[in-house]
This record gives structure tokens, sequence and C-alpha cells, in this order.
């Protein structure tokens, strides 16, 4: 028997059928269940007789959203917040803020945050909930001639998830180092450089891969959210734990002196304008909004796809405002964790970039601490993996979502089949410090392996153009009364309705354009 489902609506329950409704029937039905949308026409296969009676008929989408969304506000603001807290936040943001004139940094940032990554936020956000899809069918039903944009938006996830669970497992390794020794092996000459060559390191990223997929295959509720929800205040409480630990160290120098974590404080918020120049403002800006991407998780399909999960009757604006203050909140509070603790003993001349500040800079750090070093950096280790963590749950879930979409197929087939391409991809990336070593020049400038490659396209390229593309989309094709329309669904206040408006059509499409140039290294390339 082929039972065909039109339109809105789905058969949704049996009540007291005097058939057999046998496990192998009950099975494709709940594999049609387990997406969240109905296309326009689908087909579930009976194989056995079953006699229907008394059936209701619910709306299909109102259905998907109670069997797969999020329980409530608080599950969807734990996982959003999760999926925006990640290593950027942990290693990028405090390395900026240093390099970038302290409280300079944190002013301009905070700006940005509360108008750009407010605008971008509420786009995805609202976007999914409205259309109840992932990223290229919500394109799609905007406007047709749109779905490339869907399209290119998938794309982000597809690649940044071939390296993410590459730098989980690097994570992973240091924890280890900490849970079975003082923490000396991490500031041992090499011993990051010489680890990531290592077959260990496939390992430890195959594992670190293998527990993403483990949360994703149980499902939004079950997985995500479960997880999310116990993750999120722990993490908060060890940030805020070794962000006072660190204002309390001190450290004497040799002619004397004292460098205290209260100084590195003062370093950290005070703004540095000597040398401030119209060029090197615009750099600060620049680096300052190129953090948002990393740190709000905007423009790559992932909060269409958490939105397409959010309950009609949440509140957006409050949800969106406890996602920006929750995001921020811990990127300034890893600012007030490390740098006043690499101030402290290493000067700033230990804020290097990228990962050679978690693994190499903060373990010396640590190590000088004595024994209270090796409690810190187990605990910072484990605080990043659950940062990492959270990401890379998010990362997974937009591509198993849109999966779902375009192929009809269940969420654990779909998980199941993905599971195994990307143990793949993270072992070759992995294997990209060694076996398949390579070295290319970006158009950044930048000399890059594998595993920069990968960022580089999804990151500077392709997520500053998706930004602005959707802005010019929103902006002046669908208009920004299709967004305030979903954020005034069940009669609140769009608060920020009028910066909403001004930001997403005149102010965002030159920021983004601006960025993207910027970020691909166009921008020097035309001024110089």
């Amino acid at each position: 028997m082929l039972l065909c489902l039109s339109g809105d609506f789905f058969v949704a329950t049996f009540q007291e059928c005097s058939g057999i409704f046998d496990k192998k029937s009950e099975k494709n039905m709940s594999a049609f269940a387990d997406q969240n949308h109905a296309p326009s026409l689908t087909c579930v296969r009976l194989e056995s007789s079953v006699h229907f009676c008394d059936f209701k008929i619910y709306e299909v989408n109102e259905l998907m959203k109670q069997k797969n969304g999020f329980s409530g506000q608080l599950g969807f603001v734990f996982a959003a917040a999760g999926s925006a807290v990640g290593v950027g936040n942990l290693w990028r943001f405090p390395y900026l803020a240093a390099k970038d004139g302290g409280g300079l940094f944190l002013i301009i940032y905070l700006i940005l945050v509360f108008t750009v990554g407010f605008t971008l936020l509420t786009t995805d956000i609202a976007i999914g909930r409205k259309t109840g899809k992932s990223a290229i069918y919500a394109y799609q039903e905007m406007k047709k001639k749109w779905k490339f944009l869907g399209i290119l938006t998938f794309f982000v996830p597809v690649l940044i998830m071939t390296y993410y669970a590459v730098i989980g497992g690097w994570i992973l390794k240091y924890i280890t180092i900490y849970l079975t020794g003082s923490g000396k092996e991490a500031v041992e000459s090499n011993c990051f450089t010489n680890f990531i060559s290592s077959p260990s390191s496939v390992w430890f990223g195959l594992i670190f891969m293998f527990l993403t997929a483990l949360i994703v295959y149980n499902g939004v509720e079950k997985g995500i959210e479960r997880v999310s929800k116990f993750i999120m205040p722990i993490l908060l409480l060890m940030v805020i734990g070794i962000a006072i630990f660190s204002l309390t160290l001190k450290h004497p120098l040799e002619d004397g002196t004292v460098r205290t974590g209260l100084q590195g404080l003062k370093v950290y918020l005070t703004p540095d304008v000597k040398g401030l120049t119209v060029t090197r403002f615009l750099q600060i800006s620049l680096d300052a909004m190129s953090q948002l991407f990393f740190s709000l998780s905007v423009s790559m399909g992932i909060m269409i796809t958490y939105g397409s999960y959010v309950k009609k009757d949440v509140n957006l604006n409050k949800s969106i405002s406890q996602i920006e203050l929750m995001d921020t909140g811990v990127a300034l509070l890893a600012g007030v964790m490390i740098i006043p603790a690499v101030y402290v003993f290493s000067g700033l001349d230990g804020m290097s970039a990228g990962p050679g500040l978690m693994f190499i800079s903060l373990p010396n750090v640590f190590y000088s601490m004595g024994l209270a070093g090796r409690l810190i950096g187990l605990m910072f280790f484990i605080l990043t993996a659950f940062a990492a963590l959270t990401s890379c749950i998010s990362v997974l879930e937009s591509i198993t979502a849109n999966c779902m979409e375009l192929f009809h197929a269940e969420r654990k087939k779909v998980t199941s089949i993905l599971t195994v391409i990307y143990l793949a991809a993270t072992a070759i990336i992995a294997m990209g410090y060694s076996t398949f070593y390579v070295e290319v020049q970006l158009p950044s400038g930048s000399t890059g392996q594998l595993l920069d490659i990968m960022d580089y396209i999804s990151n500077s390229f392709l997520m500053p153009f998706i930004a602005l593309l959707s802005s010019i989309l929103i902006g002046w094709i669908v208009k920004p009364s299709w967004i305030a329309a979903e954020m005034e669904l069940n009669g609140e206040t769009f608060r920020r309705k009028k910066l909403y408006n001004v930001m997403i059509r005149y102010i965002m499409p030159v920021i983004m354009f601006i960025l993207f140039l910027q970020s691909t290294g166009l921008l020097n390339k035309i001024a110089g």
C-alpha cells in the first residue's frame, strides 16, 4: 500500500485501530516524521496491510516542530549560544584584543555586536523559523531564483566540518596531557608541532568526530538540546572561575618589580589610542567585524537550521538578545581569563595568534603557575573542548538537516552516512601536516596547509559573500517587513525594528562588501 501525503497535511495518529501496524511500517512512518518539513508530495510505502480508523489530521509543519524542535526558549538559547561560543571566542578574541588596542577593540566590537551582529543573527533565525526549513529550501521559499544562495550557504558547514573535529582532537590530546602529568610535556620544545604531524593526531580527531556524530544522531531535543543544557552552564562557571583566578596572579621579575593579574586586566580594558590613524582604525574595525563571523555562527546556515526548530510561541526578540549577551559575555570573560595570565608570566609578547596561543603560549603560562597550573590547564582545555563540541555539533546538524530535506531521508540514516564521510575527511585533514603536507599561498598573503585552505574558503571567502547577498535579498527584494512580521508574530514588539531596517538595507551591504574585499586580500591589492 502506498500512502501519499500532499500539501500541508499528514496522517498523524491512529486511535483504537482494529488492524495491525507492524514495526516496519512504523519505522517507515517515523522516517518521514523525522524530517522537519514535508515536500509538496511525499509518499510512504507501508509494507504490510494496515487498517486505519479514527485518524486525525494535523498541519505537518506544526507536528514536525513538536516532534523535532527545541522543547522551548531555554533549550534554543543554550543550543544557539553553544554554537556561537566556539574555539574562536577562546583564542582569537583575546589575541585580537591584545593586538588591536585593548579597550579600543572592545568598544568597537561591542558596537558591532549589537548592530551588525544583531542584524545577521536576526536575519538567519527569522528566516529559519518563518520558512521552517534549512538553508537551501529556506532561500528557495523566499525567492525561487535565490536558491543558489542557499546552496552556497550549505557549503560553508560542509567545508568547516572537514577540519573542526581535527581541532577538537588537538584539544582532547592536551586534556590527556594534563590528566596524566604535570603539564610539562606540553611545554617541551616542538610538542605541538610533533603531535599534529604524528598518527595520534588522526585518532584524537576521529574520536572527537565520533562524539559529535553520536549527539546529532540522537536528534534535536534528545541529543543537541540535552547536551547544550548540560555543557553551557558548566562552561560559563569554568570561564568565570578561571577569570577570577587569573586576576589573583602575581609574578616577580628580575628587576624587583611584580607583574599582577590586575595590571593585565588594565592592559585589556584600557583603550590604547597611541599612533591611531584612520587606516589603523579601519583595520581594527575589520578585525572586530571578522570576529563576529567566528563568534555568532552567522551566514553559514547554522542559525537558519536552529531557527527552523524554534516553536512559534517562542519570543525571538528575547532569545536573540540572550544569545548576543551570552556569546559576548563569554568572549569578554575569555579575555579576562587569558590576557592577565599571559601578561603576568610572558608579557604581551606571549599573545601569539591562532593555535600558537592555545597550544604553546598558554601551556607555558600554566606550567609557570606550579601545581595550580595543572588544574587550571586541565579546566581550560575541558572548557575549550566543551566550546568546540557544541560548535561542531551545530555544524554537523546544519549539514544533516539540509540532507534530510534534500533526500527525504531519516535522521539516523543521514547521520550515519555523513559520519563515515567526515571520519574520512577528518583523517585526511589531520594528515595535512604529515602524509598530505602541502603549502599553498592564499590570496590573503599567508601560507596555508589543508586545514587553512578549507578555513579560508569557508570563513574568508564564502561567509562575507553570503552575508553581502543576504543583505541585498532581505533589504531590497524580499524587504525587511518580511523579517519583521516573524519577529512580531505573537504580538511581540520588535524593539530594534528601525535599526534593523537601516542596517539591512543601507549599512550591511557596504560593510559586507568591504569585509569581503579585506578578507580575500583584494582590499590590500586595490589600496596598494
